[in-house]
């Protein structure tokens, strides 16, 4: 097993720095081991309130409120799985060394981008001509 890398409560990456440098590698890690941590119990919470009000209600526009209510839930349950399945990805991506790269281009995808998406897998660039073509090809 690899020595824990020591990296400050406020360390943030910057652009001065060597690209996916081990401090770099190591706050996105955290990142994105935190927000799966944080979908997976909000998921569990979901589960468990959608278990505990399954109930019989007898009038019928209450029930077609609880209805819609329980798709929206299912809605976003099943948007977060498939975010956990980005996150777990983009986890793979950093243990191949492939993290932080362009899937298109091979460019460095910017720090800012993966700070605020860290499961982007493409340049902004690259995003915005693939979201072009598949709007042609609607």
């Amino acid at each position: 097993m690899k020595a824990e890398i020591f990296l400050p409560d406020d360390y943030r990456p910057v652009e001065d720095e060597p690209f996916m440098n081990e401090r770099q590698i190591e706050y996105f890690r955290r990142k994105l081991m935190k927000w799966k941590e944080e979908l997976v119990s909000d998921s569990k919470d979901t589960i468990e309130t959608l278990q505990e009000t399954t109930r019989n209600i007898p009038d019928v526009a209450d029930r077609a409120s609880e209805e819609t209510d329980r798709a929206l839930e299912l809605r976003t349950q099943d948007r977060q799985r498939k975010l956990v399945a980005k996150i777990e990805a983009a986890l793979r991506r950093i243990d191949e060394g492939e993290f932080g790269y362009c899937e298109v281009t091979g460019d460095p995808i910017s720090l800012k981008r993966l700070d605020a998406r860290p499961i982007a897998t493409m340049t902004l660039e690259a995003q915005e001509q693939h979201e072009r073509k598949e709007r042609v090809h609607r």
